[in-house]
């Protein structure tokens, strides 16, 4: 508008010829409008440059047509393939997505009482503090729901796959390719816990002894990975496949083993988990167990939309399968101690 004007829903309704109440219907993706009024008060928003004050109507106690995702961080390929997964899907319902990061339990509080502001529910990647976010759920009545997070006493609907067995079957894999020295890098949250569970299970029905030193903390990161794969290599009796608990750290593990002059996966199979895009493109690429991240953002918003219909679904925790993607990083492991091969590899690492 000129003048410095803020435009207003009556200035959209004089410029389209139509009401104020046909407008905000139009606005908030109702089909009780034809297709041609609906275009002549888009052609009219646009003209004016009138904005939705999202605050404002939230306050009002009315619905806004918006959905809030609070992540972590949107650095990974992990988070992202989630979020456009609830992006899509909540897309094709005609609403709106805000997505909003928080590092720490302080900021994530904060950003917490923003979207529930200005939101008419919430999809959560991996809380922190996950007390809050219950209780601003019992006080506020907006609807939620998580994804990756487990906890029995969380009221919550919530988004997750089966890690315990995710976990096994990448350990059970390394047994088949003959593999007794299975190392595993650790990472953050219960997801990890949930991998290892299951690592120590496959080798204890191959009746394989779990050994502790082959046990490193990788932090669910590259740099992390880096430095477990260091320390594993560094033994006197090293792993001859390391099952990393996330493609990140997998990523470490495979430069480490590069920079010790050792070949992947001739001398170390490496496998991982999660399968975001990046898994493919690496050299080599990587065996890992897929996560379908895309689905469980779907997954989630498709839930969450249920709960602002008024549908309560069936089950109020939806658990996904993983699926192993072998690659060109894993192979069947081949005892060289008599080997040509085995004694040129000695040579080259006692001159």
């Amino acid at each position: 508008m000129k003048n410095g004007h803020k435009a207003t829903l009556k200035d959209v309704a004089r410029l389209a010829g139509v009401s104020t109440v046909t407008v905000s219907n139009v606005l908030n993706h109702r089909h009780n409008v034809s297709v041609l009024t609906r275009q002549r008060v888009n052609e009219a928003v646009q003209k004016t440059g009138y904005r939705v004050n999202l605050v404002a109507r939230g306050l009002a106690g009315g619905r806004t047509n918006t959905l809030g995702i609070l992540v972590p961080d949107l650095t990974t390929q992990y988070i992202g393939e989630i979020v456009r997964g609830v992006n899509d899907e909540i897309r094709r319902a005609g609403m709106e997505v805000l997505i909003s990061t928080a590092s720490d339990d302080v900021k994530e509080r904060s950003q917490i009482d923003l979207l529930q502001e200005i939101s008419d529910g919430l999809i959560l990647i991996l809380p922190h503090n996950t007390d809050y976010d219950v209780s601003l759920f019992e006080k506020n009545n907006i609807p939620m729901v998580m994804i990756d997070h487990r906890g029995s006493s969380i009221p919550l609907p919530a988004v997750d796959v089966d890690n315990y067995y995710g976990g096994r079957r990448a350990t059970e894999y390394l047994i088949s390719l003959n593999h007794t020295r299975i190392a595993f890098i650790q990472g953050r949250y219960e997801a990890s816990s949930l991998r290892f569970k299951g690592y120590k299970e496959a080798l204890l029905n191959a009746q394989l002894s779990f050994d502790e030193s082959l046990v490193a903390n990788g932090e669910f990161s590259q740099p992390g990975g880096f430095a477990a794969a260091n320390q594993l290599l560094s033994s006197d009796n090293p792993p001859t496949a390391i099952f990393a608990a996330n493609d990140l750290s997998a990523f470490g593990v495979m430069e480490a083993i590069k920079e010790k002059g050792l070949r992947i996966p001739h001398d170390v199979s490496v496998i991982g988990f999660d399968d975001i895009p990046m898994a493919s493109q690496v050299f080599p690429p990587l065996t890992t167990i897929r996560q379908p991240l895309l689905e469980m953002g779907v997954a989630a918003a498709r839930m969450l939309l249920a709960k602002l219909r008024g549908i309560e679904p069936p089950s109020n925790r939806i658990t996904l399968a993983t699926q192993l993607v072998e690659r060109a990083s894993t192979r069947v492991w081949r005892n060289r101690s008599n080997s040509k091969e085995e004694v040129v590899i000695k040579k080259l690492f006692l001159t």
